[in-house]
């Protein structure tokens, strides 16, 4: 195929070639696809329904389990499909949508880990103006601003990077369509655009990574000096995870995209397209709860009162039944007539 007008489909990378395997892949990505739904899940609601966690700190952690939850949905559902039909097709509008949605959910999940920062540094290092900084308004104004930049981002790339012509077949080395794998079908000679605008966003995301790493080194230091071992505790509860997840996203995606070409295989990098892929949006709703008290106490609250609705909507189900039994026995019109045989 000698350009992408002639293009209506693309063949993805298959996790295996034998039938048992592929049954065997679709199961897991099934396990990992429910598992960071039920996660991601129980943090929305329980931050949605639950008072005491209306606040910026949890308005955060909520668009973040939005954006895990769009990030894995992007590209899970259609390895699963792939697996468990035994195909590789995607066509041309699922590609571009792929590379869209992945780049953009990516984009402003990084942009909110950066503003994530900036809370914890506020609420640490400068509490008595948490109120003002980190007020209702700045927080919309602020995730606007993430998801609107993710937006915009990503719709240049995706323009940028499905205008060039495609020499290079239509045989995409990944499991999903990412803007590497695209630039790699396209000519060598006409991609140049696109590595410059890759070049602004990879400056854009060190800035954010300075922003972070600053923000990190004033809040430990703000947290040493701290004369209680209390309030030290309390600091790191809360920072931690944060500084978790930030390290699983920047250490996954840098060791995808900047791994040495000695060492480049198909198989290592599916493995590594796995690992920022859809390892992050899992381990992430984990990893937060694991030292917060209240969102462990929101969401095991949560849980005990879907468990008592759900009792009583089977006790009353039970009552139901028990009473038409009672009726059905009572009056003798409504049992049904057996003739006696001869």
């Amino acid at each position: 195929m000698s350009n992408s007008s002639s293009i209506t489909e693309f063949l993805l990378l298959p996790f295996a070639d034998t039938r048992e395997l592929q049954l065997l892949h679709f199961g897991l990505f099934l396990g990992i696809y429910l598992a960071a739904l039920l996660g991601n899940g129980l943090i929305l609601t329980a931050v949605v329904c639950d008072h005491r966690l209306h606040t910026p700190m949890y308005f955060l952690l909520l668009n973040l389990a939005l954006l895990d939850l769009g990030c894995i949905s992007t590209t899970v559902p259609k390895a699963m499909a792939n697996s468990l039909w035994d195909t590789r097709a995607i066509s041309y509008t699922g590609c571009a949508a792929h590379v869209f949605f992945f780049f953009f959910l990516m984009s402003a999940e990084y942009y909110f880990l950066t503003i994530m920062a900036y809370d914890r540094y506020v609420a640490i290092c400068k509490p008595l103006h948490y109120g003002t900084l980190l007020g209702s308004r700045a927080c919309a104004q602020m995730a606007a601003a993430a998801w609107g930049s993710g937006a915009l981002c990503a719709l240049l790339h995706t323009a940028n990077t499905f205008s060039l012509p495609l020499c290079g077949g239509n045989a995409v080395d990944q499991f999903f369509c990412e803007i590497p794998s695209m630039l790699r079908l396209s000519c060598s000679d006409s991609y140049l655009r696109e590595i410059e605008l890759l070049t602004f966003s990879v400056f854009l995301f060190l800035g954010c990574f300075v922003f972070i790493l600053f923000s990190y080194v004033q809040i430990f230091r703000a947290v040493l000096r701290t004369p209680s071992e209390h309030g030290q505790h309390k600091a790191f509860s809360t920072c931690l995870p944060h500084l978790f997840v930030v390290s699983l996203f920047l250490s996954t995606g840098m060791f995808a995209y900047l791994k040495p070409p000695s060492i480049s295989s198909p198989s290592l990098n599916l493995m590594m397209a796995v690992l920022y892929s859809v390892v992050p949006p899992t381990v992430n709703p984990l990893i937060y709860s694991m030292r917060n008290n209240e969102l462990r106490s929101a969401i095991r609250k949560l849980i005990t009162s879907l468990g008592i609705e759900i009792e009583a909507v089977i006790s009353k189900k039970r009552l139901r039944l028990t009473r038409q039994k009672k009726e059905v026995s009572k009056d003798p019109q409504q049992v049904p007539f057996l003739p006696l045989s001869p």
